[in-house]
């Protein structure tokens, strides 16, 4: 009997941890030999870094210091007017990186928010099946059935505008897609053999969930997190261009909305710079996001 324990204990052993080890393994070295991917990974750190650097104040500090006067082009003399000035004489550049710090805290708060509620909704709904599965499906059903604009919308009326309600407002509404995604490889697997020679050695739900199902489908989590900050930021882009997101401060969106009557006077560069600095950041999050699905995707291993 006790080979037969010591034999389960080994096939759990093999079938999970060498297994997830393994494939973060060769994912890193996949996405070590992929320049794009390394690419994008340095331009998400060098919006980070901007977004640190600019929430401490340590650059760009104040955005809304006079630098000029008024609607002055872009002039690469000055760092202040390398993209030129606003109505009232503030320099664009800072407000675009104070923008970026907007954008990246939206994204993360959002993800913080969302993943946690998404993973653990989509696992006990995959794993327990039954009645908490068909509960967990009414509700992401009841939610997506909602347009997401409209729901943010309505979220951000009832807590206010600003950028907790920001937060909380794409947190709530953004775990859907990946509740999906968890539910169903928590179908696949809850039946494999790893989990039932886990249970047959006394493992409980909470270990066969956590210890032995989660850490196999985590990839897909980090996926979800690439994704979610792209859908985070337009959607504070969005809202924020409507009037309903961050107020009194240099949003893209905001600069967006502003610049939109400022074309009939030849004035560009504000609407340039927010959305080049929101389009550099959505490219690198997708191109990143296909180079890891393709890096932690089992069947791309050969």
């Amino acid at each position: 009997m006790t080979t037969q324990v010591q034999t389960v204990q080994s096939a759990v052993g093999n079938q999970v941890h060498p297994t997830s080890r393994s494939l973060w393994g060769d994912a890193f070295l996949r996405l070590k030999r992929d320049r794009i991917a390394l690419l994008c990974i340095s331009i998400l750190v060098l919006y980070a870094l901007v977004a640190l650097l600019c929430q401490f104040g340590w650059i760009a500090s104040p955005w809304d210091r006079v630098v000029g006067s008024a609607y002055q082009p872009p002039n690469f003399a000055s760092i202040d007017l390398i993209l030129g000035t606003d109505l009232f004489g503030r320099s664009v550049f800072y407000k675009v990186l104070h923008g970026t710090r907007i954008a990246m805290s939206v994204g993360l708060m959002s993800s913080l928010l969302s993943i946690p509620v998404g993973v653990f909704l989509g696992s006990v709904a995959g794993y327990f099946g039954g009645w908490v599965d068909d509960l967990v499906v009414w509700f992401y059903t009841t939610v997506s059935s909602i347009p997401n604009i409209m729901l943010l919308i309505a979220v951000t009326f009832v807590l206010g505008k600003g950028l907790t309600a920001m937060y909380v407002a794409l947190g709530v509404t953004a775990w859907v897609g990946l509740a999906r995604v968890m539910r169903g490889e928590f179908i696949k697997h809850k039946s494999r053999d790893y989990v039932v020679a886990a249970e047959s050695i006394g493992a409980g739900h909470v270990a066969r969930i956590f210890r032995h199902i989660l850490p196999n489908v985590s990839h897909f989590v980090i996926i979800n997190i690439s994704i979610q900050f792209v859908s985070a930021i337009k959607s504070e882009v969005i809202l924020s261009f409507l009037g309903l997101g961050v107020q009194g401060q240099p949003s893209w969106g905001v600069m967006i909305d502003d610049a939109k009557l400022e074309l009939s006077r030849g004035v560009w560069w504000q609407l340039a710079g927010a959305s080049l600095a929101m389009f550099f950041v959505v490219l690198a999050f997708n191109l990143l996001g296909d180079s890891l699905r393709d890096a932690l995707d089992p069947k791309m291993k050969h």
